[in-house]
C-alpha cells in the first residue's frame, strides 16, 4: 500500500543500512555482524590508528550514502521545480513565450504536488541565462508569484513605492492589481537598469511564473482565463522580435510534473547544477555534491557501484522527506495550529524559510516534499490578505488517514475566508490530487456545499458515498491521503482562534 512509506525515522535509517546489503562490504558483512548499525560505525576497529581495508571501504560507502541523502533533502525545492519544468516542457514545449493555463481547472490527471483545483492556474518557466533580462507585462486583475528555481520569492531591486517586495505579483504585489511591466534580472546581471519597470532580481537563472485566477461560478471560467491570456513575456528591448505567446490548455490530457526519486533524482540534480548560476551561498553544498559526482561543467558518470548507492540514497531520502513532512510537529516546534488539533501549519515563519540565526531546514524540506511555490502572502499574518493552508495527515485519534475508512470533518459556521475556502484531498505518496474518479478531489465555496441548519458544514471522506445530499469527497481503498483546508483572505476569527475547525473523525 502507498501509505506504507509513512515509516518512522528510525525504521527508515535501518532500511538505509539494510538496503546496502547487496554490497559485500555492507553493514550486514561479518565486520558488523551482531552489532547495531550505528554502534558498528562508532566502534570501527582500528589497528595503529588505521581501519582495515574492509572497514575503510565500509565507512567510505557510509559517507557517500549519507552525503547523497542530505544532498537530496537540500535540493528538494529545486528537484520539485525541475520536475515541474521538465514535465511541462515535455508536453507543452519550452520557452519564455509558453505559458500553459489549466483552463478548465487542474484535475487529478495532472500530477503535481498539492495543486489547488479551485482556482485557474498558469505556470511558466524562464531561462535568464539563455534569454537575458526578461520583461513580463502583467495584466490588470491578476494574482501571481515569481520564484527562483530554489523556490525562493524573487526580491525587488531596491524599494518600490517605499518598500521591498518579494515574489508577489498583481493584487498582492507592487502593481496592486492594476497591472504593469515587471523586469526580471539574472542573478549576475551588471548592465544598466532601465526605468519604467517593477524591477526584480532572481537568485537563479531559472524563474517560475505562477498565475492564479479566481472565479465565482465553476461553470464560468472564461474571465480568469482571459485575464491570464493577456500576459506578454519577452526579452528586454526585444519585444518586436519576440516569439508570440502560446497558452496551451493544461486541462487536456495527462501530465506528469512530479520530481523523481532514486538515481533519476541525481541525474536531474546534475542537469540543474550544470544549467544554474553558482550562488556563493551554495558553495558548501556544492562541495558535497562534487563529492558524490555532481559538479558544474562536468558530466555525471558514477561507477556502477556508486550508481547503485545513489539509487538507494535517492529512494531513502525520498522517504525521509515524507517522514519530515508528515510528522513536522515532531521535527519543528510550533507547527501545530491548535494545541488540541491535528492541523499543521506548513509555514512556521516566513516564505523563504529563514530564521534570525539559521535556516528552517526541516520546515523547508516538509513544504517542498508536498508543495511548490512560496510568497510572503502565504506566510504573513494579516486579516483578509493572502491565504492560510492548515493541513492534516491524521485523524482525531492521531492515526494516519486511510482511504479504506470513512471520516467526517466538521467546520463551524462563519468559515473565516473573505474570498473563499476549499477542502482538497491528496495522495499520500505523490501529494498530487487524489485521482478518485470525481471531477475534482475538492469542495469549495463556489460549489455551494450543503450547510446544516445551524450554519455549520460537514464534509465526508470515504470510499463509499454517505448518501444523497452530503458533501462527499471519495477516497481510494488501501491508499493513504491527506487533507488541506484553504482559507483565502483569512479573517480575524482564524488568527485569534475564536473559529477552530474540527479534526477529521473516523466514523463507521
Amino acid at each position: 500500500m502507498k501509505n506504507e512509506i509513512l515509516l518512522t525515522v528510525t525504521s527508515i535509517m535501518l532500511l538505509a543500512s539494510c538496503g546496502q546489503s547487496e554490497n559485500k562490504n555492507s553493514a550486514s558483512s561479518p565486520l558488523f555482524a551482531g552489532k547495531d548499525h550505528y554502534d558498528a560505525l562508532a566502534t570501527l576497529p582500528l589497528t595503529q590508528g588505521y581501519p582495515s581495508a574492509e572497514g575503510l571501504k565500509q565507512m567510505e560507502d557510509e559517507i557517500f550514502f549519507q552525503r547523497a541523502c542530505q544532498a537530496y533533502l537540500w535540493a528538494l525545492p529545486s528537484l520539485n521545480m525541475y520536475g515541474m519544468k521538465e514535465g511541462s516542457e515535455k508536453d507543452f514545449g519550452a520557452g519564455y513565450n509558453i505559458l500553459p493555463i489549466w483552463k478548465e481547472r487542474l484535475n487529478a490527471k495532472t500530477k503535481v504536488t498539492t495543486p489547488n483545483s479551485d482556482v485557474i492556474y498558469a505556470m511558466g518557466y524562464l531561462d535568464l541565462q539563455k534569454d537575458g533580462p526578461i520583461v513580463i507585462e502583467v495584466p490588470p486583475g491578476l494574482q501571481g508569484i515569481l520564484d527562483d528555481f530554489y523556490q525562493r520569492p524573487i526580491k525587488s531591486e531596491g524599494k518600490i513605492n517605499g518598500r521591498e517586495w518579494a515574489g508577489d505579483v498583481g493584487l498582492p504585489g507592487p502593481d496592486q492589481g492594476k497591472g504593469g511591466k515587471y523586469l526580471i534580472l539574472p542573478p549576475d546581471y551588471t548592465g544598466k537598469i532601465p526605468t519604467g519597470y517593477y524591477v526584480f532580481r532572481s537568485g537563479t537563472y531559472g524563474v517560475f511564473v505562477f498565475w492564479r485566477g479566481f472565479f465565482q461560478d465553476p461553470k464560468k471560467l472564461e474571465e480568469p482565463v482571459k485575464v491570464m491570456e493577456q500576459t506578454v513575456i519577452y526579452p528586454l528591448d526585444k519585444k518586436a522580435e519576440a516569439k508570440p505567446m502560446q497558452f496551451p490548455n493544461g486541462s487536456k490530457g495527462e501530465h506528469n510534473m512530479l520530481y523523481p526519486k532514486g538515481i533519476a533524482a541525481f541525474e536531474m540534480l546534475s542537469r540543474y547544477i550544470n544549467n544554474e548560476y553558482v550562488n556563493p551561498v551554495d558553495m558548501e553544498m556544492r562541495g558535497i555534491l562534487q563529492s558524490i559526482g555532481i559538479e558544474k561543467g562536468k558530466p555525471f558518470n558514477p561507477t556502477p557501484e556508486k550508481r547503485a548507492l545513489l539509487d538507494k540514497a535517492g529512494n531513502t531520502a525520498y522517504e525521509m522527506a515524507r517522514v519530515i513532512a508528515y510528522d513536522l510537529p515532531l521535527m519543528v516546534e510550533g507547527t501545530l495550529w491548535y494545541k488540541d488539533r491535528q492541523w499543521v501549519n506548513p509555514f512556521p515563519g516566513n516564505a523563504d524559510f529563514t530564521k534570525e540565526t539559521y535556516n528552517a531546514t526541516d520546515a523547508r524540506i516538509s513544504f517542498f516534499t508536498f508543495a511548490y511555490s512560496a510568497s510572503p502572502g502565504m506566510a504573513i499574518k494579516m486579516e483578509n490578505v493572502g491565504a492560510k493552508y492548515p493541513v492534516t495527515f491524521r485523524d482525531s485519534e492521531g492515526n494516519m488517514l486511510s482511504g479504506s475508512n470513512n471520516y467526517k470533518l466538521h467546520l463551524p459556521k462563519d468559515i473565516p475566508a473573505a474570498l473563499f475556502w476549499s477542502v482538497t484531498l491528496y495522495d499520500a505518496v505523490t501529494a498530487s490530487g487524489l485521482d478518485n474518479g470525481q471531477p475534482f478531489p475538492s469542495i469549495n465555496t463556489m460549489d455551494k456545499p450543503v450547510q446544516n441548519a445551524d450554519g455549520t458544514t460537514d464534509l465526508y471522506f470515504g470510499p463509499i458515498s454517505p448518501g444523497k445530499g452530503k458533501n462527499w469527497i471519495k477516497t481510494i481503498k488501501d491508499e493513504g491521503f491527506f487533507c488541506i483546508l484553504r482559507l483565502y483572505g483569512p479573517k480575524k476569527t482564524f488568527f485569534d482562534q475564536t473559529w477552530i475547525p474540527g479534526d477529521i473523525e473516523k466514523i463507521k
